[in-house]
This record gives C-alpha cells, structure tokens and sequence, in this order.
C-alpha cells in the first residue's frame, strides 16, 4: 500500500483517536459509593467534575481517563456521595438568630427555661431586650405550677427576671410569652383587644398572663428595637456555616423583606453566599410585592445561588399553640377551631396577582381546614387563568393535616405539598391529642399516600423550630419514629417513606420544587457539582444508625466549602 493511500486512514485514526480522550477535568472523585437520584443509573462509583460541574458519572477507570496534568484527584476511601440535600423550608435568618439569641430548644421545664434567661441577664446590661425562642410546654417533663389554657404564665419570669424586657417564641414561632417589663414597654394590658387572626391570652381577672398567641406576638415585637445591619450580616453567616455543617447545599427560605434580601445579595456579590437560596418574599409586605411584580421573578443570580421568585403566605397558625385551622374542633379544647391568621380574600388576591406576573406561590396551611381553603384558592386561581403557563409548581408549605378527601387533589392539581418529616417525630406524641386517633391515622404526616397519588414532597425541618438537621429528617421520614426511637416500627407505619423517596425530599424533589431540577437535585452530567458525603450509607444502614451518621464533606460548585 503506497504512502498515498495510507495518509487518509491515519487522518481517520487520528481523528478519531482524539474524538475518544476525554478532555481533562478540574477534579475527580474516585473509589465511592454514588448515589446519584437519577433513576437511569441510580449507583455509581465516581465523578468527574470541570468548572464546578458534573462532566461524567461512572466507573473508577471511566472517571480516570478525565485526569490530567492539573487534575484534582480525591479517593473517598468507600465513603458515601450523595447529591448535595437541599433543605425544603427553613429560615435562615432565624438558625442564626438562636445561636446568637438564648435558644431554648433543649429546655426539659418552664424553671430551665427561666434559669436560661436568667443566666443571659446577668450577661446583660439592665434594660436591654433578651430575646429566645424554642421552648415547648408539650415537652417538657415537668408541668408548670402555673398553667393558663395548657401554657405557662409570666408570672414567675417576671419574678426572676424584673428590670429586662423578655420575649421568648414558642418553638412553632405562632405564639410567644413576654415578661411583665416587655408588656409594659409595649402597652399590653386588660384593655388590649385581640388583633385579627391572634389571640392575647388573659385570666379570669382579665390580666394578660403573657400569652400571645399568632399574630398577638406583633403587639410585643413590634417595639422590640430593628436589627442593624452588621447583626444581620452575623447571623446570615453563622447560619451558612450551620447548614454547610449539616450537607445542605440549598435552602428554601420561608419569607424575606427588603433588608434581608439586601444581606443576601451583599454576601452573593462577594462570592460569601455559598448556599443556593431559594428565596420566598414576605406576602404581608405589599411594598415588597409591588416591587417585586414590577421586576418579575429574580432567577439564577450570582450564577445559580439566588432566586427570588416565590411568595410566602399564612393561612393558620401551628398545631402545638391550638392555632392551626381545623374543620372540627380540637379533640383537647371543645369549641377551638384554631385561627385564619390573614383574610382568605386577602390571600385569594395575592395568589391571582402572583399567578399573573409569575410568582409561585408557598401558603403556610398546617390544619385540614387552612389546606382545604388554599387548595379551593388555587384551584380556582387556575381556572381563572387557563392561558397562563400551567407549570406554576404552587405550594402549601406543611401541610400537615389534610382531610383524606383532600390528599389526591395535591397531585390533580399540581400543588407540592412541602413537608418537613421531623415535625411528625417531634410532635406526633402529643399531636394524637389535639387531633383524635382518626384523624392522625387517616389525615397526618400522608407522606406515602401524597407520593402514591403522585405527589413530590420537598422535606425538611422548618428550622430554627427543629434543628437544621438532614439526616434527623431523613430518620422521621423512613422510621417515623421520635428521635429516641420510640414507637417500635413506628407511628403509623404505612405512611413511611422509602428510602429512595426520602432521599428523593431531599435532593431532587426540592430541587422541582425551587424549578432548578435542570440544575441541581441529582449527579447527572451538565448539573452543579453539588455533594453531600457521608461516612455511613444511609440507604441500607439499620434505621438507628441514621442519627449516628457524620457529614464529612459539603461540595458546592465543585469546590469543598466544609470539611469534617
């Protein structure tokens, strides 16, 4: 064969040769176990990433051919990679506030509560505000001497605690207790009247005991001095920390004004704003809509870690406080229905205006009443707008007790029914009270039969009420037992998740839920190099061993932001 004839075939050979190497990648992650949340090749055991994103999926020899001279290569030694989680419904603003504040979360009794504040007195220069937030009184192994409608009094903390105002949140953030100074400061007494959606709690004298319940909270922090900026700079960074601690590279945040969304943008513009935030606008703040429907949705800003494109509205209050809005009344307090915390004609307005300029829409509901009324609200907003994109991905954030006749509407209508797993595993003992057996058994915590009728649950833990904790979460949603592993097999067992659903909540789901599946939610090829990697498999480990599990690496955008 002539030199003539042989050219072409090394032309071909040669083509075809560079056609088969891969180009090299910035970083390579080898010798793991993948769990990638793509159905179509669900377990791996290496990546390959190139300008903080995924380039390949596969192999150890596969991933190896995209190393090159200035490769990274990390061999995981067998650890476990998983898409980074994404917590479905948190606010940030408030994890770092209860590690700056007194955070009461871990009180066993009304006296510990009290000590604590006590404690941050001393610390404190007379006069100041000492804020808290987390206690619980269905928690607590001790009942108060004193109890006014189920709840503490202020009595004794305003013995204790004379010369500084107090206001301390109820874990659920939908009712607060203040001291005798922060209702003096504030001007609450026997003449103040219940505002719309609230309650001011009040003996048989008529005195307030110190109970605000929902919107009553307003009339005491409302003189509670505004935060400077530098303050709120502090706990948006204390709060980044924490979750990057936890494996979550996403956040969905649950109601922003102006001033927080100026914090955000100046950490994003400064590279510090290492989280994906999802960010839902106050529906309160009309200033803030108008503004907001002028703009149209905020997507993909400082390269995929902020958007702002959501609405957040509350139609009840919480469970624990008796304030969630409930068809019947309450099994523990006769003639209680709970509270409408805003007029449903008002949020009936503002989900049309949202719909018209594009906004999603995330409406608190927690009893089967407040969900029945959003899902009628939807509904109808969709029927008036039929022109209008019907991937509208409208959500009701906790939807935790939800009339069966109410469950295979989610699915029909394309409503995300946000739910955050650990509120069962905290709650579901005393909840049985509130409810009845009926109605836990066949109205709370539906996860598998929301997920039967097609639903996609965004999880997660609604922190700072829990601990912003991913792999407590994923315990509740696959044991739906209470933390110390109470009951044996479970609280109503046929409601559990799977564990591939509940890392699907976790990853890819909230991922749909924000619009960024395209994006992030799975380790596919073109995504955001986005993992969470643990030192146990939670996939196949005994339940118990979930909670012992370490976060040993957070990788967002291919670049390592925490390391254990």
């Amino acid at each position: 064969m002539t030199c003539t004839k042989l050219l072409p075939l090394f032309v071909i050979l040669l083509i075809f040769s560079c056609q088969q190497k891969p180009k090299s990648a910035d970083l390579l992650l080898i010798n793991a176990t993948v769990y990638t949340a793509n159905d179509a090749l669900p377990k791996t055991e290496a990546i390959a990433v190139t300008d903080g994103r995924v380039t390949m999926v596969g192999t150890n020899q596969e991933i190896m051919a995209y190393k090159g001279d200035s490769t990274s290569v990390m061999d995981m030694n067998g650890k476990f990679i998983y898409p980074g989680f994404i917590e479905g419904h948190a606010h940030i603003m408030g994890v770092g506030a209860n590690l700056i504040n007194v955070d009461l979360m871990g009180a066993q009794s009304y006296d510990e509560v009290i000590e604590m504040v006590k404690k941050r007195a001393n610390e404190t220069p007379e006069g100041e505000w000492i804020i808290g937030r987390g206690w619980h009184q269905d928690k607590w192994n001790q009942t108060p001497e004193r109890l006014f409608k189920g709840f503490p009094t202020h009595h004794k903390l305003s013995e204790a605690v004379p010369n500084h105002p107090v206001f301390l949140k109820h874990a659920s953030g939908h009712a607060s207790l203040a001291n005798a100074k922060a209702m003096e400061m504030a001007g609450v007494d026997k003449n103040t009247t219940n505002p719309n959606g609230g309650e001011v709690f009040k003996d048989v004298t008529g005195q307030p005991t110190g109970l605000l319940n929902e919107t009553a909270s307003g009339l005491v922090s409302g003189v509670i001095p505004a935060e400077t900026q530098e303050l709120k700079a502090r706990k948006l960074q204390l709060a980044i920390d924490e979750c990057l601690k936890s494996g979550i590279v996403g956040l969905h945040q649950a109601g922003s004004g102006f001033e927080d969304i100026a914090v955000f943008e100046d950490f994003a513009k400064n590279g510090d704003l290492k989280l994906r935030l999802h960010v839902m606008l106050h529906g309160r703040d009309s200033a803030l809509l108008n503004a907001y429907f002028e703009k149209g949705p905020q997507i993909g800003l400082y390269d995929q870690h902020l958007n702002i494109r959501s609405i957040k509205l509350y139609a009840d209050g919480a469970l624990g406080s008796r304030g969630a809005w409930l068809l019947e009344e309450y099994t523990d307090a006769e003639g209680v229905h709970g509270h409408n915390v805003t007029p449903m004609s008002e949020i009936e307005a503002i989900v049309k205006s949202g719909l018209e300029n594009g906004f999603q829409m995330c409406t608190h509901a927690i009893g089967d009443r407040a969900n029945r009324e959003v899902l009628d609200i939807y509904e109808r907003a969709f029927e008036s707008k039929p022109t209008i994109s019907k991937d509208h991905r409208f959500r009701i954030e906790h939807s935790q007790h939800i009339h069966p006749e109410d469950i295979p509407r989610f699915a029909e209508l394309g409503v995300i029914p946000a739910m955050q797993a650990i509120h069962m595993s905290s709650d579901r003992p005393w909840a049985i009270d509130r409810l009845g057996k009926e109605r836990i058994e066949n109205g709370a915590y539906m996860w598998s039969q929301l997920i039967d009728n097609g639903s996609k649950i965004v999880n997660g833990t609604d922190a700072p009420v829990e601990p912003v904790s991913v792999l407590a979460s994923f315990y509740a949603s696959v044991s739906r037992r209470t933390l110390q592993g109470k009951p044996e097999g479970g609280y109503e067992p046929t409601q559990k998740m799977t564990r591939a659903e509940a890392l699907k909540s976790y990853t890819l789901w909230p991922a749909y839920g924000a619009f960024m599946e395209d994006q992030t939610g799975s380790i596919e090829v073109e995504k955001l190099a986005d993992f969470t990697i643990l030192d146990q498999d939670i996939m196949t480990i005994p339940e118990e061993e979930i909670l012992n599990t370490k976060v040993l690496m957070t990788i967002i955008d291919g670049e390592v932001v925490y390391r254990n």
